[in-house]
Protein backbone atom coordinates (compact mmCIF):
# COMPACT_ATOMS: atom_id res chain seq x y z
CA UNK A 1 0.00 0.00 0.00
CA UNK A 2 0.88 3.74 -0.67
CA UNK A 3 -0.12 6.45 1.30
CA UNK A 4 0.19 10.39 0.24
CA UNK A 5 -1.10 13.19 2.37
CA UNK A 6 -3.11 15.73 0.11
CA UNK A 7 -4.05 17.88 3.50
CA UNK A 8 -2.73 18.57 6.86
CA UNK A 9 -2.44 21.38 9.18
CA UNK A 10 1.27 21.55 8.44
CA UNK A 11 3.33 21.37 5.59
CA UNK A 12 7.45 20.53 5.53
CA UNK A 13 10.23 23.09 4.77
CA UNK A 14 11.61 23.33 1.10
CA UNK A 15 8.33 21.72 -0.32
CA UNK A 16 5.57 24.01 -1.58
CA UNK A 17 2.14 22.45 -0.73
CA UNK A 18 -1.06 23.99 0.38
CA UNK A 19 -1.53 23.35 4.48
CA UNK A 20 -5.22 23.76 6.09
CA UNK A 21 -6.63 22.77 9.35
CA UNK A 22 -8.44 19.69 7.86
CA UNK A 23 -7.41 16.55 6.24
CA UNK A 24 -7.18 13.95 3.12
CA UNK A 25 -5.52 10.97 1.92
CA UNK A 26 -4.54 9.25 -1.29
CA UNK A 27 -4.52 5.81 -1.21
CA UNK A 28 -2.92 2.92 -3.64
CA UNK A 29 -3.29 -0.50 -3.38
CA UNK A 30 -3.12 -3.14 -5.39
CA UNK A 31 -4.42 -1.46 -9.03
CA UNK A 32 -6.87 -0.16 -6.84
CA UNK A 33 -7.05 4.18 -5.88
CA UNK A 34 -8.98 5.51 -2.67
CA UNK A 35 -8.96 8.80 -1.28
CA UNK A 36 -9.80 9.26 2.46
CA UNK A 37 -11.43 12.48 3.19
CA UNK A 38 -11.47 15.63 1.30
CA UNK A 39 -10.18 18.46 3.50
CA UNK A 40 -11.88 21.71 3.80
CA UNK A 41 -11.60 23.17 0.46
CA UNK A 42 -9.93 22.23 -3.17
CA UNK A 43 -6.38 22.24 -1.05
CA UNK A 44 -6.48 18.21 -1.50
CA UNK A 45 -6.95 19.10 -5.38
CA UNK A 46 -4.27 21.62 -6.08
CA UNK A 47 -1.77 19.66 -3.98
CA UNK A 48 -2.64 16.54 -5.95
CA UNK A 49 -1.92 18.12 -9.26
CA UNK A 50 1.45 19.17 -8.07
CA UNK A 51 2.03 15.37 -6.69
CA UNK A 52 0.88 13.82 -10.03
CA UNK A 53 -1.33 12.25 -8.66
CA UNK A 54 -5.09 11.41 -10.84
CA UNK A 55 -7.69 11.76 -8.69
CA UNK A 56 -10.28 11.19 -11.36
CA UNK A 57 -9.55 7.61 -11.46
CA UNK A 58 -10.50 6.74 -7.98
CA UNK A 59 -12.26 3.57 -7.19
CA UNK A 60 -13.76 4.87 -4.05
CA UNK A 61 -13.93 8.04 -1.97
CA UNK A 62 -14.10 7.52 1.77
CA UNK A 63 -15.08 9.68 4.40
CA UNK A 64 -14.37 9.22 7.70
CA UNK A 65 -17.18 11.60 9.77
CA UNK A 66 -19.37 14.17 8.15
CA UNK A 67 -17.53 17.41 9.86
CA UNK A 68 -16.47 20.48 7.33
CA UNK A 69 -13.03 19.82 7.29
CA UNK A 70 -13.39 16.42 6.06
CA UNK A 71 -15.83 16.86 3.31
CA UNK A 72 -15.33 20.53 2.72
CA UNK A 73 -13.80 19.47 -0.49
CA UNK A 74 -16.55 17.20 -1.62
CA UNK A 75 -17.84 20.86 -3.11
CA UNK A 76 -15.15 20.83 -5.70
CA UNK A 77 -14.67 17.09 -6.52
CA UNK A 78 -14.93 17.47 -10.51
CA UNK A 79 -18.36 15.20 -12.40
CA UNK A 80 -16.34 12.44 -14.57
CA UNK A 81 -17.59 9.84 -16.36
CA UNK A 82 -15.76 7.51 -13.87
CA UNK A 83 -18.38 7.14 -10.82
CA UNK A 84 -16.36 6.56 -7.76
CA UNK A 85 -17.78 4.97 -4.61
CA UNK A 86 -18.64 7.28 -1.88
CA UNK A 87 -18.32 4.77 1.26
CA UNK A 88 -18.64 6.42 4.47
CA UNK A 89 -21.18 5.80 8.17
CA UNK A 90 -24.77 7.18 6.59
CA UNK A 91 -24.81 9.70 9.68
CA UNK A 92 -22.46 11.74 7.74
CA UNK A 93 -26.03 12.92 6.03
CA UNK A 94 -26.93 14.77 9.22
CA UNK A 95 -26.72 18.47 9.62
CA UNK A 96 -24.19 19.43 12.25
CA UNK A 97 -23.13 22.77 14.26
CA UNK A 98 -20.71 23.93 16.90
CA UNK A 99 -21.16 27.30 18.51
CA UNK A 100 -23.75 28.56 16.26
CA UNK A 101 -21.81 27.61 12.88
CA UNK A 102 -22.79 24.86 10.58
CA UNK A 103 -20.26 22.16 10.57
CA UNK A 104 -21.75 19.83 7.93
CA UNK A 105 -20.91 18.11 4.88
CA UNK A 106 -21.31 21.31 2.62
CA UNK A 107 -23.47 19.48 -0.59
CA UNK A 108 -26.65 18.43 -1.21
CA UNK A 109 -27.09 14.60 -1.24
CA UNK A 110 -28.18 15.10 -5.21
CA UNK A 111 -25.09 16.69 -5.44
CA UNK A 112 -23.58 13.60 -4.28
CA UNK A 113 -25.55 10.97 -6.33
CA UNK A 114 -24.50 13.07 -9.55
CA UNK A 115 -21.17 12.00 -8.34
CA UNK A 116 -20.57 8.91 -6.85
CA UNK A 117 -22.04 5.51 -6.40
CA UNK A 118 -23.48 5.48 -2.48
CA UNK A 119 -22.11 2.70 0.24
CA UNK A 120 -23.15 4.07 3.44
CA UNK A 121 -23.21 1.64 5.90
CA UNK A 122 -22.75 1.45 9.75
CA UNK A 123 -21.05 -2.17 9.35
CA UNK A 124 -17.64 -2.93 8.34
CA UNK A 125 -17.25 -2.99 4.56
CA UNK A 126 -14.25 -4.81 2.90
CA UNK A 127 -12.81 -2.65 0.01
CA UNK A 128 -10.51 -5.13 -1.43
CA UNK A 129 -8.46 -8.10 0.18
CA UNK A 130 -6.51 -6.10 2.94
CA UNK A 131 -8.26 -2.76 3.12
CA UNK A 132 -11.21 -2.85 5.33
CA UNK A 133 -13.89 0.40 6.56
CA UNK A 134 -14.84 -0.07 10.12
CA UNK A 135 -18.49 1.14 9.64
CA UNK A 136 -19.86 2.63 13.20
CA UNK A 137 -17.12 2.01 16.26
CA UNK A 138 -18.05 0.66 19.63
CA UNK A 139 -17.19 2.43 22.55
CA UNK A 140 -15.97 0.31 25.20
CA UNK A 141 -13.55 2.05 27.37
CA UNK A 142 -14.32 4.74 29.76
CA UNK A 143 -11.74 7.24 28.83
CA UNK A 144 -12.73 8.48 25.46
CA UNK A 145 -15.52 10.34 23.62
CA UNK A 146 -17.05 11.85 26.64
CA UNK A 147 -18.16 14.50 25.54
CA UNK A 148 -20.05 15.86 22.39
CA UNK A 149 -18.99 18.12 19.52
CA UNK A 150 -21.60 20.09 18.91
CA UNK A 151 -25.17 19.17 18.06
CA UNK A 152 -26.66 17.42 14.98
CA UNK A 153 -30.34 17.02 13.41
CA UNK A 154 -32.86 13.80 13.40
CA UNK A 155 -35.91 13.90 13.33
CA UNK A 156 -37.24 15.03 16.05
CA UNK A 157 -34.80 18.30 16.32
CA UNK A 158 -31.48 19.12 17.25
CA UNK A 159 -29.33 16.47 20.07
CA UNK A 160 -25.57 16.71 21.50
CA UNK A 161 -23.46 15.07 19.00
CA UNK A 162 -21.22 12.19 20.13
CA UNK A 163 -20.23 11.84 15.94
CA UNK A 164 -21.27 8.30 15.74
CA UNK A 165 -20.78 8.58 12.60
CA UNK A 166 -16.80 8.52 12.99
CA UNK A 167 -14.73 5.86 11.71
CA UNK A 168 -11.41 4.63 9.80
CA UNK A 169 -9.81 2.62 7.54
CA UNK A 170 -7.53 -0.91 8.39
CA UNK A 171 -5.03 -2.01 6.07
CA UNK A 172 -4.22 -5.92 7.28
CA UNK A 173 -0.70 -7.69 6.00
CA UNK A 174 0.66 -10.76 7.26
CA UNK A 175 2.74 -8.89 9.53
CA UNK A 176 0.02 -6.87 11.74
CA UNK A 177 -2.49 -4.10 10.82
CA UNK A 178 -2.12 -0.26 9.87
CA UNK A 179 -5.06 2.09 10.81
CA UNK A 180 -5.99 5.51 8.90
CA UNK A 181 -8.28 7.62 10.76
CA UNK A 182 -9.33 11.25 10.26
CA UNK A 183 -10.52 12.74 13.94
CA UNK A 184 -10.93 9.62 15.96
CA UNK A 185 -13.92 11.02 18.07
CA UNK A 186 -14.66 7.50 18.59
CA UNK A 187 -11.29 7.23 20.19
CA UNK A 188 -8.22 6.07 18.57
CA UNK A 189 -7.92 3.17 21.36
CA UNK A 190 -11.98 2.27 20.90
CA UNK A 191 -10.56 2.55 17.00
CA UNK A 192 -7.46 -0.34 17.65
CA UNK A 193 -9.90 -2.47 19.97
CA UNK A 194 -12.54 -2.54 16.97
CA UNK A 195 -9.98 -3.15 13.97
CA UNK A 196 -8.24 -5.82 16.16
CA UNK A 197 -11.72 -7.41 16.01
CA UNK A 198 -12.88 -7.12 12.44
CA UNK A 199 -9.75 -8.43 10.74
CA UNK A 200 -8.88 -10.78 13.51
CA UNK A 201 -5.58 -9.73 14.10
CA UNK A 202 -4.11 -8.00 17.36
CA UNK A 203 -0.87 -7.00 16.10
CA UNK A 204 -1.23 -3.19 15.52
CA UNK A 205 2.40 -1.74 13.61
CA UNK A 206 0.88 1.98 12.52
CA UNK A 207 -1.32 4.27 12.76
CA UNK A 208 -1.64 7.42 11.12
CA UNK A 209 -3.88 10.68 11.20
CA UNK A 210 -5.99 13.13 13.37
CA UNK A 211 -6.17 11.47 17.13
CA UNK A 212 -8.35 14.69 18.71
CA UNK A 213 -5.94 14.99 21.38
CA UNK A 214 -5.99 18.13 23.44
CA UNK A 215 -4.22 19.64 26.31
CA UNK A 216 -7.82 20.09 27.89
CA UNK A 217 -8.25 16.55 28.09
CA UNK A 218 -4.72 15.52 30.25
CA UNK A 219 -6.33 12.05 31.58
CA UNK A 220 -7.68 11.10 28.16
CA UNK A 221 -4.22 11.76 26.50
CA UNK A 222 -2.33 10.10 29.36
CA UNK A 223 -4.82 6.66 29.05
CA UNK A 224 -4.67 6.79 25.23
CA UNK A 225 -0.33 6.90 25.53
CA UNK A 226 -0.31 4.34 28.14
CA UNK A 227 -2.66 2.16 26.16
CA UNK A 228 -0.55 2.64 22.62
CA UNK A 229 2.51 1.72 24.60
CA UNK A 230 1.27 -1.56 25.10
CA UNK A 231 -0.39 -2.41 21.61
CA UNK A 232 1.45 -0.80 19.13
CA UNK A 233 4.48 -2.28 17.70
CA UNK A 234 5.72 0.49 14.75
CA UNK A 235 5.28 3.97 14.24
CA UNK A 236 2.68 6.60 14.96
CA UNK A 237 1.94 9.51 12.82
CA UNK A 238 -0.41 11.78 14.73
CA UNK A 239 -1.56 14.89 12.69
CA UNK A 240 -4.82 17.40 12.14
CA UNK A 241 -6.55 17.56 15.94
CA UNK A 242 -3.48 16.32 17.68
CA UNK A 243 -2.11 19.52 19.65
CA UNK A 244 1.86 19.63 20.72
CA UNK A 245 1.50 19.01 24.19
CA UNK A 246 -0.45 15.57 22.98
CA UNK A 247 2.46 15.10 20.41
CA UNK A 248 5.37 15.21 22.99
CA UNK A 249 3.49 13.25 25.14
CA UNK A 250 3.28 10.09 22.67
CA UNK A 251 6.41 10.82 22.08
CA UNK A 252 8.22 10.19 25.06
CA UNK A 253 6.83 6.13 24.61
CA UNK A 254 6.35 5.49 21.50
CA UNK A 255 8.56 6.33 17.85
CA UNK A 256 6.53 9.22 16.32
CA UNK A 257 6.95 10.82 13.03
CA UNK A 258 6.20 14.36 11.91
CA UNK A 259 3.16 14.61 9.61
CA UNK A 260 2.94 17.09 6.82
CA UNK A 261 1.39 17.38 3.05
CA UNK A 262 3.63 15.07 0.87
CA UNK A 263 4.10 12.66 3.14
CA UNK A 264 4.26 9.04 1.45
CA UNK A 265 4.46 5.94 3.21
CA UNK A 266 4.49 2.50 1.92
CA UNK A 267 3.38 -0.40 4.20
Amino acid sequence: MKLVVLADNNTYIDQYYLAEPALSIYIENSDKKYLFDTGYSDVYLKNAEKLGIDLEQLDAVIISHGHNDHTGGLAFYPKTKHEPLLIAHPGIMEAKKADGLSISLPVSEAYLQERFVFRLTKKPLWLDEQLVFLGEIPRVNDFENKKPVGEHCLADGWHDDYVMDDSALVYKQKDGIYIITGCSHAGICNIAEYAKQVTGCSVIKSIIGGLHLFSGNLQQTLATVEYLKQNIEGVIYPCHCTNLAAKFALHKELTVKEVGVGLTLEW
